[in-house]
């Protein structure tokens, strides 16, 4: 796929979402690191079903250590790989505290020494609480990216390091949300909606249906 094409792709993602959010629920960057930790192999609409409560009793850092894993795990037993999960906050809440003052650090490597967080997680944060351009290839970016041509590659990192390098700076803020939302809503893993796609003539997926 050219530049052309590539650039042309998110033009038309921007005008049709110029404003694109994050689909968890969230009130503070720790809030929005819990969100995303516990979304792993998990649906947002099963977390956002979780986090109200959780959320509400337990606000800060602070209070979800005091929580503990075994309070901690009421909240979100609902949610795939809930008690690893529990065991992960819980630790991921007393290094915040410890070595962090109880903020949520604003750097990568902070971010990935903390329990439960690999570097999607980390580009979720980074992207979505502090504003960096990082681009968190999920399996529905890394399946729109091969399918389309857009930036292929064999590991998730591979596409993301394609698209950081592809995709142009007006549009690299915003662009893994574009995309999740793209195939989620649309290029679906079993049977993408090519018709309705409103980047269906700039795609290069070989097997395209447009009936």
């Amino acid at each position: 796929m050219n530049a052309g094409k590539r650039a042309e792709i998110f033009r038309r993602l921007k005008a049709a979402n110029p404003s694109p959010r994050s689909e968890l629920h969230y009130a503070s960057p720790f809030q929005l690191l819990i969100a995303v930790i516990l979304s792993a192999q998990a649906t947002d609409k099963s977390v956002n079903l979780a986090t109200p409560a959780l959320f509400a009793a337990a606000p800060t850092p602070e209070k979800m250590r005091a929580l503990g894993v075994e309070k901690l795990v009421p909240y979100i037993n609902r949610i795939g790989l809930y008690n690893a999960k529990a065991k992960n906050i819980a630790a991921t809440c007393a290094l915040l505290v410890e070595r962090h003052g109880g903020e949520v650090p604003r750097d990568r490597e902070s971010l990935e020494a903390l329990p439960g967080v690999g570097r999607k997680t980390a580009n979720v944060v980074l992207n979505v609480a502090f504003g960096e351009p990082t681009i968190a290839v999920d399996t529905h970016i890394f399946r729109v990216a091969n399918r389309t041509k857009l930036a292929p590659g064999k590991t998730p990192l591979a596409v993301e390091l394609k698209l950081l390098k592809y995709v142009p700076d007006e549009f690299r803020h915003d662009a893994h949300h574009w995309l999740i939302l793209l195939g989620r809503y649309t290029c679906r893993a079993r049977k993408p909606e090519c018709p309705r796609c409103g980047i269906v003539d700039l795609c290069e997926y070989e097997t395209k249906s447009l009936t």
